[in-house]
């Protein structure tokens, strides 16, 4: 099948590959992001998931090409949607750039096509605002709800061998993704409505922030008594069954876990339903910048003047990815109470117009957020660290 898929990030480019190489499908990845196009046109790959070798393979067998217009959904008999839909400066959901999207889908959509959203959105989405913003051009077309599943670093798990779940919003359109998507992923899972699928997707991310927020607590109580969490979780995941170890850290972050559950919880006030665990596990999650702060000002004394590094600074070990980072409110809350700080991250290298530093024994204390594997600590000398994902 000719396929259009929108969007060559941490989701849709896996998607697309997966859908080349595997499925066989002839493949246009739309980006407007044209640093992206250009990367990919040079067969090297934007993404750590991703190898340049795997952008190659799928170049030369024709089965991939890349483009920041949407003049190939014209052609093209499924157009999948995987564009970001963060959070806005008020914690609600945003949908700019899914709107965009579907608009550009919209004007340019073949008769008969299907289209599926992979977007994290709230329950009643694809419905309400997706289905009627390609209504308006009078095109015929199957719209499907099938939510990414992307865990970036994971060795183990990846696009084609994580389930996938599947809703349409009419029984064809279920049938058509259910065809498409076994083609190259090994196991499908339908579901009854576009709807269930979509809370599903939110449900998986809100039990994970519950959780991690849950075993920050834990973890605070751990270092007052002096034990060392890790240990604790590992003697507790030792039981077969009822329990499911978390860690913490100095807060989530990533496209998914912080994000996900604001939607959830924002439907949740459209209906007049409680989401009191959300809220209160977004409370904690945000208060762990201010929290670390004080540990670093108890083993400091005061943080004016004070020369400290985190280490880590990507939201989770072995990624570069930026987005909703805990280091951002930690770095704030340091630099805020007077310390002057740095931070160390060879995989993210520049950020904020600043530079990763290297590893010395110059600073009063070093922070380690999210040390990526291999990150050699021993440079550090004598200087004291505090650990935010536990240990005493």
């Amino acid at each position: 099948m000719k396929v259009s898929i929108v969007g060559q990030g941490y989701v849709g480019l896996p998607l697309a590959i997966a859908a080349a190489i595997v499925g066989g499908h002839s493949v246009v990845g739309i980006d407007t992001n044209r640093k992206i196009v250009e990367t990919l046109k040079n067969q090297k790959s934007p993404i750590r998931d991703i190898a340049d070798s795997q952008i190659e393979v799928a170049w030369k067998s024709n089965h991939y090409q890349v483009a920041d217009n949407f003049d190939s959904v014209q052609d093209s008999d499924v157009v999948i949607i995987c564009v970001p839909t963060p959070l806005d400066a008020s914690q609600r959901p945003d949908l700019t750039y899914l709107e965009a999207a579907v608009e550009s889908v919209a004007s340019n959509l073949k008769s008969g096509a299907l289209v599926v959203l992979e977007s994290t959105v709230s329950p009643g989405t694809t419905r309400n605002v997706v289905a009627k913003k390609l209504d308006k051009n009078g095109i015929h077309y199957e719209l499907a709800y099938s939510p990414e599943r992307i865990d970036p670093a994971n060795k183990k798990w990846n696009v084609i061998n994580t389930p996938k779940l599947v809703a349409g919003i009419s029984v064809k359109a279920t049938k058509q993704a259910l065809n498409f998507y076994k083609t190259f992923i090994e196991e499908v899972i339908l579901g009854s409505s576009v709807e269930v699928i979509e809370t599903a997707k939110l449900l998986e991310n809100s039990f994970r922030l519950i959780n991690i927020s849950f075993i920050n607590e834990i973890a605070e109580f751990c270092s007052k008594l002096e034990i060392d969490v890790r240990e604790v979780i590992g003697a507790a995941a030792t039981k077969p069954y009822g329990f499911m170890p978390f860690y913490p850290g100095a807060g989530v972050g990533g496209h998914c876990i912080p994000v996900d559950p604001s939607y959830l919880s924002s439907r949740a006030k459209e209906i007049g339903a409680g989401t009191r665990f959300i809220d209160l596990a977004n409370d904690v999650n945000r208060s762990l910048p201010a929290y670390f702060a004080g540990v670093a000002s108890r083993i400091l004394g005061a943080l004016k003047g004070k020369n400290i590094v985190l280490v880590g600074i990507a939201y989770k070990s072995d990624v570069s990815d930026m987005r909703e980072t805990p280091a951002s409110g930690l770095i704030r809350e340091l630099r805020s109470a007077g310390a002057k700080v740095f931070w160390h991250d060879e995989l993210v290298g520049v950020w904020m117009n600043e530079k990763s530093v290297p590893l010395t024994n110059k600073y009063d204390l070093a922070i380690l957020v999210n040390p990526h594997t291999g990150t050699d600590l021993s440079n550090l000398g004598q200087v004291p660290i505090l650990d935010t994902r536990g240990g005493y």
